[in-house]
């Protein structure tokens, strides 16, 4: 029953994280921690799992249609958000280790999660003045800085990447989706390494991928297909609207553990 439950959050989550750029795991973490039927590490796994997946087969199916990278930007880029995504899943785990508590780790991770969601509700609900910066320093230290919140909060990277890389490089909004699953990616591929490196993966119940990966694959396929469908302004409408209903739920989460 939770497996089919996660199935359909997921292919939702991630239909609508392709299409604009957030990657699906900003809508799923609080999600399942409002369902609560695993621990938070666990959460995190799925979450990781599911928009890793969704960034594979939404970045093929974009190639498949023509879309184009700019080689350069996406190594720097990457570059970043691997090593940014392997301190990210280091400092989770310090702070399960030395918390001991599945709530306040839940609870720290809701917060910043609210934070960087206000911002970004503010930054693309306003239009506040972007930048055009070109030096790789820094599209290094952006991959680094969406690379590490992406694998700290267990999002996947989340409305930030989008509104980071429209704030920092001037990019237009389906412009900066695109190079968002990019860095989602990369983020994501760190972490799991770094699990796998690490702790493994045999304390987590691997059971419930055979749901997670199927639902994660249609909606990358699902939400790439609408993304090329949808013109700039929906894309925008989409973002800020999945933004406030996210807020919502995390807003509502941290009141529970309180």
């Amino acid at each position: 029953m939770i497996g089919i439950l996660y199935f359909f959050v997921i292919i939702l989550a991630n239909s609508i994280g392709a299409v604009s750029g957030m990657g699906g795991g900003v809508i799923i973490k609080p999600v399942l921690d409002l369902i609560g039927a695993h621990s938070v590490a666990s959460i995190s796994f799925y979450s990781t799992v599911a928009v890793f997946t969704m960034s594979i087969s939404s970045t093929l199916k974009q190639l498949k249609s023509g879309q184009s990278f700019d080689v350069r930007t996406i190594f720097w880029i990457s570059g970043g958000a691997v090593l940014g995504g392997i301190l990210g899943n280091f400092s989770f785990e310090r702070l399960l280790a030395n918390l001991g508590s599945d709530n306040q780790v839940t609870m720290i991770q809701i917060l910043l999660t609210i934070v960087t969601l206000v911002f970004t509700f503010l930054y693309s609900r306003y239009e506040w003045r972007s930048y055009t910066l070109e030096a790789p320093i820094f599209y290094f230290g952006c991959g680094l800085l969406l690379g590490f919140l992406a694998s700290l909060l267990g999002i996947g990277g989340g409305p930030i990447n989008v509104s980071v890389l429209m704030l920092l490089f001037g990019f237009p909004i389906k412009k900066a989706t695109s190079y968002s699953i990019c860095t989602i990616f990369f983020s994501q591929l760190a972490k799991l390494i770094s699990i796998a490196a690490g702790s493994g993966f045999l304390q987590y119940d691997l059971t419930m991928l055979y749901f997670i990966i199927p639902a994660a694959i249609l909606g990358g396929i699902f939400g790439a297909r609408l993304s090329q469908l949808l013109p700039s302004k929906k894309v925008a409408f989409i973002f800020q609207s999945v933004i406030l209903l996210v807020l919502g739920i995390n807003i509502f989460n941290f009141i529970q553990l309180l």
